[in-house]
């Protein structure tokens, strides 16, 4: 029997496909996940858990909900929970992307931005991030992408991965303005955006009350493996998309969501605590590619990821260049090349590992870096 054609042209993502085969003492700069402990309020939520562990409401439970409400000054209608923001993603695009409708996308930018627009069978269609401005996001590329389209979607993404990059405030108002103005979906996807090294970057919400922010606690909140999300936007997008992931995945698990609610309600601490082990992994890479790359590295408007650039040589095939760097240093990154073809020159380096990791990875790669 045939696989649907929904699958064509879907693959595992790039960034785990290149863990795979790779020597067991392999330093992890690829994956990005927090490598500090999930915060004792979340440990706490679980311990205290007794009882039946029944299904959670589809909406999500009522009390995570209102913590989402009070964190973001949203309505409670405004808030829809979901089995991590790619939940969240999935069934925002599967309740209003037909086949061959356009959506726009980053590149460089998340490899699972493409992969959840084809299995809606619709159309990714790239707007480029360029070196020019560091690739931050810019209202001027979005804009002339969406005339040259009938885009029924656009999804942007700050601070961003893969490259750390940001965005003015002054750029997101202009692109939600445009969007409300046409009637299009967009989506923010903001879950680094409270990992930070100098200032705050801004929100969507900070503009606009139109459009969706997507986020988790994956990041920040250091619970990437509790697999809760949201999103926070109008009603008019969110009962489709929940209506998606309730067939999808019922709910989220009643056991991550009381954690979540402690996590989310203990925001500000938590947040404080997870800057300072971001700072602390940040000086550790910085020195480290100082003193065995002879890079001096600028930081990132936020995230866990440093942009770096690749050697000239590397240019002409950089899956081959990093794939030998895994091999042979035994060191993991991620082509840039995998999140579009603006990332050919670079690597993403993710400094979510830990100092100890960060510094020897960069040592290992100082002795092959040039070939």
């Amino acid at each position: 029997m045939k696989m649907a054609q929904r699958l064509n042209g879907l693959e595992l993502s790039a960034i785990r496909r290149f863990s795979e085969g790779a020597p067991e003492d392999a330093i992890p700069l690829a994956i990005g996940q927090p490598t500090w402990d999930l915060p004792e309020a979340g440990r706490e939520a679980l311990r205290n858990f007794s009882g039946v562990c029944e299904y959670g409401p589809g909406a999500g439970r009522n009390d995570l909900r209102e913590a989402l409400a009070s964190l973001y000054q949203a309505p409670f209608d405004e808030v829809m929970i979901s089995s991590g923001s790619e939940g969240a993603l999935f069934s925002l695009l599967q309740a209003f992307v037909d086949p061959g409708d356009a959506v726009l996308i980053p590149d460089p930018g998340f490899v699972t931005y493409r992969n959840l627009v084809l299995y809606c069978g619709g159309v990714p269609r790239m707007y480029p991030l360029t070196s020019e401005n560091g690739f931050q996001l810019d209202q001027h590329s979005v804009l002339k992408t969406l005339d040259e389209t009938n885009a029924k979607a656009v999804i942007i993404n700050h601070p961003a991965n893969p490259t750390g990059a940001g965005m003015a405030a002054e750029d997101l108002s202009m692109i939600a303005d445009e969007c409300l103005r046409r009637d299009v979906l967009l989506i923010s996807d903001e879950v680094y955006r409270e990992l930070y090294l100098n200032e705050r970057p801004p929100g969507l919400r900070d503009v606009t009350r139109s459009g969706v922010v997507v986020s988790s606690v994956s990041k920040a909140w250091g619970g990437a493996g509790l697999r809760v999300g949201w999103a926070i936007g109008n009603p008019r997008w969110l009962d489709p998309a929940r209506l998606v992931h309730a067939y999808s995945v019922t709910s989220s698990a009643t056991t991550s969501q009381m954690a979540a609610t402690a996590l989310i309600r203990a925001s500000e601490s938590i947040h404080i605590a997870a800057r300072k082990e971001l700072k602390a992994r940040w000086e550790a890479l910085s020195t480290a590619l100082s003193e065995y790359l002879n890079h001096e590295a600028s930081p990132p408007a936020g995230a866990f990821y440093y942009w770096l650039p690749l050697p000239e040589t590397a240019h002409t095939d950089p899956i081959a260049f990093c794939t030998q760097i895994r091999d042979q240093a035994r060191v993991l990154l991620v082509p840039g090349i995998v999140f579009g073809e603006g990332g050919r020159g670079f690597v993403r380096v993710s400094y979510a590992a830990t100092p100890d990791q960060i510094t020897e990875g960069a040592r290992r790669l100082g002795a092959s870096w040039g070939g």
